[in-house]
């Protein structure tokens, strides 16, 4: 992917019809970090500099004729983090956003020149640490790390600095008048200082939200993992108005591997964070619309459209909706765990965490594949990984290659039919005890770092009084409904595979098989959600016709 390519003249031309002619004079701002919906600009004649925001407004690119301005905010809508200024007079090509997603869609080569240079770009930047954010933490803070995974899984440039080993931490701290006792601090848009934010705070701060408009939907997904950007990418490209509403931030537990390598088309393997970028500008190059940080806590069935409730108080209607909430690792069930997360206890195992834990002995707790991909990650950089499983064996779900990966590997240590049953620390977690259910034996081991990925829970808690769930807490879909306890199905049609109890709500990747589905599984479940979500609303549409006449 280039990230300044120069268009040729029938590029141009063929923009032109979509775009208005502008003369522009040396010092003008064409854009800037405070504006949302920033259109795109192609330089005819001049040079337009693109710079950081701040006191230096250090030049990071220069656009010159026949190259064009933006990067993965003109897709989205979010607010720029830099800032885009003529230096010498000329003339440009304004493009609105609307007209960039539409010549994207009609003109694929276009869309293939302009798409690549903006998700270089924004690589670009995440790389260098240029955007609008500055982190100020420590390495055993658990909620620095937790800004940290944030704004990476949300792909959002930021520079992070530690004030224990960065040398200029003490001088920008004073310079903003906050006190080491304060962090996490984030610098956010060179105007606010947050002081130890929660993530809600923070993504209001940046406007991530600011996009999104309360029109009717004809598709509502809640959940970013891949089964929910999956049903967004193809629901978006069938021309449904699609509405993404994600917790936390996108990706799901795919997010949290390091690396996939058994996921179609992907030969040498990708991260899951590549996967969920990847995914997210798929869907938004499409038009669909994302939320993070924010949480459903209801849907109102009584009325159609559905009414979707958020926990901040915020509403919006769909005519259909697909669940892609997934599952969540289940937490160590040991006394003092929860108060470790973030500061020994892990329920991810990207390169983030294992710069945490640098040549020293780490250990990953489960059996399946997560816990395969995280141990041979980490034993690239850890002096040795302890594979703690509580079978007698790696799950039957853990593919071929890994397992003969983590045989071969000299610094991955099995321990089968064992589990932790302790630990202690002060600030950070420093040892752990594991027992072997064969012996009795209980190892005390100095580990300050476990990874956790063993067992599912399913992230269906607010569902319980408008959906039939099973014992397990996993939804029920399909025909499995028909003869499911006293429930009555009330339509005079079968429900449709992964349709709910509700009729036009469709559940991906956490029915009622009880199983963290794969990747691929997911991504082929919000695909069929989206096929079945096209005949709901085909149906929809035919009764309310029939119903006007």
């Amino acid at each position: 992917m280039q990230d300044n390519p120069t268009l040729s003249r029938e590029h141009i031309d063929r923009i032109r019809s979509v775009a208005q002619l502008r003369s522009v004079r040396s010092g003008e701002i064409l854009y800037e970090p405070s504006h949302p919906d920033v259109p795109l600009f192609i330089v005819l004649e001049g040079k337009v500099s693109i710079t950081r925001a701040g006191e230096d407004e250090k030049i990071l690119a220069v656009r010159e004729p026949g190259q064009f301005t933006g990067e993965m905010s003109v897709i989205s809508g979010n607010r720029s983090l830099l800032t885009a200024r003529v230096t010498n007079d000329g003339v440009v090509l304004e493009v609105t956003r609307d007209k960039v997603l539409s010549l994207m869609a009609k003109d694929t080569e276009l869309g293939e020149v302009l798409m690549g240079a903006f998700v270089a770009r924004r690589l670009m930047m995440i790389q260098l640490g240029e955007g609008n954010v500055i982190l100020f933490g420590t390495k055993s803070s658990a909620r620095t790390l937790a800004i940290r995974e944030f704004l990476t899984r949300n792909g959002h440039p930021f520079t992070y600095v530690d004030i224990d080993s960065d040398n200029c931490a003490s001088e920008l701290m004073e310079q903003l008048a906050v006190r080491n006792s304060e962090i996490p601090v984030v610098y956010c848009n060179r105007r606010y200082v947050l002081r130890n934010p929660s993530i809600s705070e923070l993504a209001a701060c940046l406007d991530l939200n600011i996009n999104v408009d309360k029109g009717v939907r004809d598709v509502l997904v809640i959940g970013a993992g891949p089964g929910g950007l999956a049903a967004a990418v193809y629901a978006a490209s069938e021309g449904l108005k699609t509405l993404v509403i994600e917790k936390s931030a996108p990706g799901g537990q795919a997010g949290s591997s390091s690396k996939i390598e058994n996921y179609l088309g992907f030969p040498t393997g990708l991260s899951g964070q590549e996967l969920a970028n990847r995914s997210i500008a798929q869907a938004q190059k499409f038009g669909a619309q994302l939320m993070v940080a924010q949480s459903v806590v209801h849907i109102d069935c009584s009325r159609q459209p559905y009414r979707i409730v958020l926990e901040s108080g915020l509403k919006f209607n769909a005519r259909s909706v697909v669940i892609a909430t997934g599952a969540q690792y289940a937490r160590l069930p040991v006394e003092d765990a929860d108060a470790f997360a973030g500061r020994g206890i892990y329920y991810n195992a990207t390169h983030m965490e294992a710069q945490l834990c640098d040549s020293e002995e780490v250990a990953v707790v489960g059996g399946g594949n997560s816990a395969g991909q995280a141990a041979v990650f980490l034993a690239q950089t850890s002096s040795r990984v302890h594979l703690l499983v509580r079978s007698n064996q790696l799950s039957e779900s853990m593919s071929q290659y890994l397992i003969a990966r983590i045989d071969a590997h000299p610094r991955i240590e099995i321990h089968y039919l064992t589990q932790i049953v302790g630990m202690t620390g002060a600030a950070h977690l420093e040892t752990i005890d594991w027992k072997e259910d064969t012996s009795g034996l209980r190892v005390t081991k100095r580990i300050r770092h476990v990874f956790v990925m063993a067992g599912a829970a399913p992230r269906t808690e607010w569902l319980e009084d408008s959906f039939v769930l099973d014992k397990k807490g996993f939804i029920v879909t399909g025909p499995d409904l028909v003869e499911y306890g006293d429930f009555q199905w009330p339509l005079s049609r079968s429900p449709l595979l992964l349709e709910t109890s509700v009729p036009g709500v469709f559940a991906v990747g956490d029915t009622r098989a009880g199983s963290i589905k794969r990747v691929a599984s997911a991504v082929g479940e919000g695909a069929m959600a989206v096929h079945l979500v096209h005949r709901f609303l085909a149906e929809s549409t035919t009764l309310r016709n029939g119903a006007m006449k």
